[in-house]
C-alpha cells in the first residue's frame, strides 16, 4: 500500500509558500466541500491550526489518514480520516468506463485529474469526491464532542495540499492505490485491443473475400510498384489505438543529459540542489503542458 507522510516543517512550509490558491480544479472542489461546513469560526481556528505549524504529522496509509494535531493539551491529539472504499464490482464498472476514452488514460497516466472524472464512477453509481462533508468519515481522541472538530478541519486543509501533489491520493482513499489502478487499466486496455485486432481481422476476411470475387481488384499494394507510397498514410489512425504517455520515470531529456556541469565546492553545494530542483521541477511542469496540449490536439 502507498505510505507517504509529511513532517511539521515541510507541512508549514507548504502552507507558508505557496498556499492553497490558483490549485488544480479537483483541489477547489475539495476546498468548496470543506467551506460548505456551517461552523465557520471552527473552520476558522482550523486553518490557523495547519498554517501555523499544528499539525505535527500527517500519513496517508492505504485507505486513512493518519494526524497529529497539537492542541491545547500536552500531547499531540491522533486523529484519523477516510472516505467509502468501493468494491470490487464497482471498480469493474470504474475500469470499463475509464477504458472507453483514451484520454481519460492519458490525462491520469500525466497526473492530471480528467475534468469530467465523474462520468466514468457514475458507471458505478458511486463517485470519487464525496458529495457532502458528513461522507468524510473522522475520529479525534480530543475532549471536543463536535466532528469535525478544529483538529480533523485542519487535517481536512492539509489533504487538499496532498491532493494538489497527487490526485491518485483520492482514489487509494476509495481503495485503489496508484500501481493497481494503472496495472488494471492497462489490462482492460490490452483486452480492449484484443477485441478490436479480433475485429479487424474479421473485416479483412471479409475483404480478402469480396477482392477474390472481383478479379478487377488487384491483390497486390501499390506501394510494391512504387516504394515512395511506404512513407505515406492518408487513412484515419484509430484514436483507441493510440494513447499519449508521459516519459517514464528517469527517462526524461535531463535524465539523458547527465551530470551537469555545475560548481562541486561545498560553499555551492545548496545552491546547486536548489537549481537542480528547480529545473526538474520546470520540466516536469512543460511536460505536463506538452501532454494536455498533444491530448486537446488529438480529440
Amino acid at each position: 500500500m502507498t505510505n507517504s507522510s509529511k513532517t511539521k516543517s515541510e507541512i508549514t512550509t507548504a502552507l507558508s509558500e505557496e498556499g492553497l490558491g490558483q490549485q488544480p480544479w479537483w483541489v477547489e472542489q475539495w476546498m468548496e466541500l470543506i467551506n460548505s461546513y456551517r461552523f465557520k469560526k471552527r473552520l476558522e481556528r482550523a486553518w490557523t491550526y495547519a498554517r501555523e505549524g499544528n499539525v505535527t504529522s500527517i500519513r496517508f496509509e492505504g485507505r486513512r489518514v493518519h494526524a497529529r494535531v497539537q492542541g491545547t493539551g500536552e500531547d499531540p491529539y491522533k486523529v484519523k480520516l477516510w472516505l467509502d472504499v468501493l468494491n470490487d464490482e464497482d471498480w469493474r464498472y470504474v475500469l470499463e468506463a475509464l477504458t472507453q476514452k483514451a484520454r481519460w488514460s492519458a490525462q491520469l497516466l500525466a497526473g492530471v485529474m480528467p475534468s469530467d472524472i465523474e462520468r466514468a464512477f457514475a458507471a458505478s453509481g458511486r463517485r470519487l469526491f464525496p458529495f457532502k462533508l458528513q461522507e468524510v468519515r473522522s475520529e479525534c481522541n480530543c475532549p471536543d464532542k463536535a466532528n469535525p472538530c478544529k483538529h480533523i478541519s485542519a487535517i481536512y486543509f492539509l489533504m487538499g495540499d496532498r491532493f494538489s501533489e497527487d490526485p491518485f491520493v483520492l482514489f487509494q482513499l476509495r481503495g485503489r492505490t496508484r500501481a493497481k489502478l494503472l496495472e488494471d487499466l492497462a489490462e482492460q486496455r490490452r483486452e480492449v485491443l484484443k477485441d478490436l485486432a479480433k475485429e479487424e481481422e474479421q473485416k479483412n476476411d471479409n475483404s480478402q473475400e469480396s477482392i477474390i470475387d472481383d478479379i478487377s481488384i488487384p491483390l497486390t499494394h501499390p506501394a510494391i510498384a512504387d516504394p515512395s507510397l511506404w512513407w505515406q498514410y492518408e487513412g484515419n489512425l484509430n484514436a483507441d489505438l493510440v494513447v499519449i504517455t508521459p516519459a517514464m520515470e528517469g527517462d526524461t531529456g535531463l535524465h539523458s543529459a547527465g551530470d551537469l556541469p555545475l560548481a562541486e565546492e561545498p560553499r555551492f553545494q545548496e545552491a546547486r540542489q536548489k537549481f537542480l530542483h528547480h529545473l526538474h521541477q520546470e520540466g516536469a511542469k512543460l511536460a505536463q503542458q506538452a501532454m494536455l496540449q498533444a491530448m486537446t490536439d488529438g480529440e
